[in-house]
């Protein structure tokens, strides 16, 4: 399934891992919004955890067809993700994003905290109140 991602951390414009992954490998970045979720933070990044009630904002981002194999290959492995592995940090799933610019909803994949990491954040994480990380 070729679907935009998006990005929420530091894939977003401007953060370190743009500029690392998809500078040059992108057909359109706009905001967006991602609902039933909540921001967290983390050591360096945040993490999106399912929430009803909850709206991350971040970018979606559609990748240039000749990059999407190995930009999906590669965001994979840096968001230390392994289909059906329990010590995955993330899960990459796809999810309704609404384009800010339009409020058209769009199916992307989302990098969203394992259930693992998803419990230990409700229990004792800090919550990014905006749900935007750049504050």
């Amino acid at each position: 399934m070729t679907l935009p991602f998006f990005v929420y951390g530091t894939l977003r414009p401007g953060e370190v891992n743009h500029a690392l992954f998809l500078r040059g490998r992108t057909l359109r970045e706009e905001p967006g919004r991602l609902p039933g979720a909540v921001l967290y933070e983390g050591p360096g990044y945040p993490y999106a955890v399912e929430e009803p009630g909850g709206v991350v904002a971040g970018e979606l981002v559609t990748a240039l067809p000749e990059a999407y194999p190995g930009l999906l290959t590669e965001l994979d492995r840096l968001e230390e993700y392994v289909p059906g592995d329990p010590r995955s940090l993330y899960e990459r799933v796809a999810r309704e994003v609404v384009r800010t610019a339009d409020g058209r909803a769009v199916r992307a994949w989302v990098y969203v905290a394992a259930p693992a990491v998803a419990a230990r954040l409700r229990a004792r994480g800090t919550p990014i109140r905006s749900g935007n990380w750049r504050g």
